[in-house]
Order: structure tokens, then C-alpha cells, then sequence
């Protein structure tokens, strides 16, 4: 037992580490005295950035940039919701036999994205009896659909 302990003896552990001598320079504390890097402290002589820091763009008291600019005015909703518009014109391309307009067969048809509202507009002119049932038909849409005998759901 008192063998292991005298072996162990010589083991090198983390407190006995030093740097090796003449490795580790001291930093240089500027301003503290004409003996060592006092008087200017590696900042020149006089100026505005010799007797202090100045905020990043400070312009030397002209306008600064930020303040020169034109803002932007206005209100933008976050709640607004953005539909995909289909116009009557389209559908009745899209379907010139007649039938029933979903927005599963639009998306189907490539003529809208899936997950997006959809609206029909009241562009062009409408022959066939569609069935619609969308998410909203405008009001000249609606006319044109129901004129030409179909309807809305």
C-alpha cells in the first residue's frame, strides 16, 4: 500500500502547469503615465476621436442618413387574406362541356395552388352551366354564371 502512494508521488497534475518562461507578455495598459505609452495612448494627437468615441453614423452633426430618408407611410394588415383569382373566361376554357368547378379539379387542372383561397372574377364571356363552389365569386361572376344557367354553392 505504502508503495502505491510513494509512486504516485511524481504524477503531474493540472494545478503544477505554468506557461513556459517568457511566453506570456503582460498587456500594454495605455494612459497611465509618461513612462509607459501615457500622453496620447496610441490615439494621436487632438480630434474628435482622440478625446473620445463617436457613435457609428455620426455624421459631425449634419442630418445623418437614417433622419434624411422619406419613411415609409402607410398601414400594411397582417390579416389580409390573398386569394388566387380564377376568371370566368378561364373556366369556361377549363370546362367546355359544363360541370361542377372545385378547387380540388382546379388544382388538379393547374389553374391554382393548393392551400390558397380562391376567387372567381367576372372576366370573359360564360356559355356552359358550371356548378361553382369556391371560397368567393365576385358579383359580376356571379351574374354571368347564374345567367348562363348554372350556380353557385
Amino acid at each position: 500500500m505504502s508503495e502505491n502512494i510513494e509512486e504516485r508521488g511524481s504524477v503531474l497534475k493540472a494545478h503544477h502547469l505554468r506557461p513556459a518562461a517568457g511566453s506570456k507578455k503582460s498587456k500594454t495598459r495605455v494612459g497611465r503615465g509618461e513612462g509607459s505609452k501615457g500622453k496620447t495612448a496610441g490615439r494621436g494627437t487632438k480630434g474628435t476621436k482622440a478625446r473620445y468615441q463617436v457613435r457609428v453614423g455620426f455624421e459631425g452633426g449634419q442630418m445623418p442618413l437614417h433622419m434624411r430618408t422619406p419613411k415609409l407611410r402607410g398601414f400594411k394588415n397582417p390579416f389580409r387574406t390573398e386569394y388566387q383569382v380564377v376568371n370566368v373566361a378561364k373556366l369556361a376554357e377549363l370546362y367546355p362541356q359544363g360541370g361542377e368547378v372545385t378547387i380540388a379539379d382546379l388544382v388538379a387542372k393547374g389553374a391554382v395552388r393548393a392551400n390558397h383561397p380562391v376567387k372567381v372574377l367576372g372576366d370573359g364571356d360564360l356559355q356552359v352551366k358550371l356548378t361553382v363552389s369556391v371560397d368567393k365569386v365576385s358579383g359580376s361572376a356571379e351574374q354571368k354564371i347564374v345567367a348562363a344557367g348554372g350556380e353557385i354553392k
